[in-house]
């Protein structure tokens, strides 16, 4: 049974949800729930299934994706043809193809293959995130980015690089951006803790809470960093898929899909909370716990994303937006839409930061904010806030 809070659905089904299948159809977050009508809701497919019909944007958006990493490989300031393309990956797995000269083969596996998949798992995080943040504080304008969450974790981040601490290696900047993302989502529930997280003051404290941290990340370097690596990690905090390496491919290669699977689980729980904290409760959702879990898989996704390639916004903003225009807003079929469109997003823009301005390479955080900010413009006026 399909219901949304227009139907009004009996205090019998409210006690018992699970046991009658009711299924909330989410709204797009920011919109209050209706207060009366009929109910205009579709039947939704039994909770733990995707109907083939829901699954068709997700499989196309899977080639999508592939047909944009095959592409992306071919493009820098040294093209790369469809055979030698084909040679370099027969080579490395196995296939016994003639290998390439060792430049042209260093170029696609060592450089732009680790960088691409990067690109691919990094934008599917913070589009996750995006979701996710947006259904939580019920806020169309949260994301990673813009509620100082980035700005935590890369404060973190820079000072396991910059000062004198123990494990400075991949995994202790991971730590510490995690660390650092969880100090200031800590900082922004403290002080929310009167309106809570579903107020409309969560963008504004959020920026207040990422402008503090953006200021520890200067003073920081000011303070004990030198030349070289101040002008280091400050282009690395525009964000860049430079030092993308296979390692690092790996510890986000475990965790985006983890993460990914966390929050897909939780998808009815994210329909019901984009309807606020009561109607959750009233369904039988224990909404703190069912928070805290969201908030720390949001941290844990946007920590590994930024110790790697630093801050990029946009990405969790703009495409959740997009993603539910297109299939509409129900978190099962979304969120995985909603990462694919991420990682689709996030190839091309590396793929434009390589070669706009070659050869010399722009950060893609810059591509993404020229690119989102008229992006999202345009998703505000379509709402009809502007």
């Amino acid at each position: 049974m399909s219901v949304d809070l227009a139907g009004r659905p009996g205090p019998s089904d409210l006690l018992h949800p699970t046991a009658r299948g009711v299924r909330l159809t989410a709204p797009t977050p920011g919109t209050p729930p209706p207060d009366g009508g009929t109910n205009t809701s579709r039947p939704s497919a039994p909770v733990g299934r995707t109907s083939p019909a829901r699954a068709r944007p997700i499989l196309v958006a899977v080639l999508v994706l592939a047909a944009s990493a095959a592409a992306a490989l071919r493009i820098g300031t040294a093209p790369v043809g469809w055979g030698d393309l084909a040679r370099v990956l027969g080579t490395h797995l196995g296939l016994g193809n003639e290998p390439l000269p060792p430049l042209t083969d260093s170029l696609v596996w060592d450089l732009r293959l680790p960088r691409i998949l990067m690109a691919a798992l990094v934008g599917a995080s913070l589009a996750v995130c995006g979701t996710v943040l947006q259904a939580v504080t019920r806020n169309a304008l949260a994301d990673p980015y813009l509620i100082g969450v980035s700005s935590g974790a890369s404060t973190g981040a820079v000072a396991v690089v910059v000062l004198p601490l123990a494990g400075a290696g991949a995994l202790g900047v991971t730590g510490g951006a995690l660390a650092g993302a969880l100090l200031s989502f800590a900082l922004l529930t403290a002080l929310l803790r009167r309106t809570g997280l579903d107020s409309v003051r969560i963008v504004l404290t959020g920026v207040v809470v990422g402008q503090l941290f953006t200021a520890l990340t200067s003073l920081i370097l000011m303070s004990s960093a030198d030349a070289d690596t101040t002008r280091a990690l400050t282009h690395w905090l525009l964000g860049s898929m430079a030092p993308a390496r296979w390692d690092a491919v790996v510890v986000c290669a475990i965790v985006t899909p983890l993460g990914l699977v966390a929050a897909w689980l939780c998808a009815n729980a994210l329909d019901a909370l984009a309807f606020g904290a009561d109607t959750a409760a009233s369904l039988g959702i224990d909404v703190r716990r069912t928070r805290m879990l969201l908030l720390v898989v949001t941290a844990v996704l946007t920590s590994v994303a930024v110790a790697t390639v630093g801050a990029i916004g946009f990405v969790g903003l703009i495409v959740p937006h997009g993603a539910r225009l297109l299939v509409g807003p129900s978190h099962r079929v979304l969120l995985p839409c909603a990462a694919l469109a991420g990682a689709v997003f996030l190839v091309w823009t590396d793929a434009l930061a390589r070669v706009a301005f070659a050869p010399r390479e722009v950060p893609v955080g810059v591509i993404t904010a020229l690119i989102g900010v008229p992006l999202f413009l345009a998703v505000l006026r379509r709402r009809g806030d502007l």
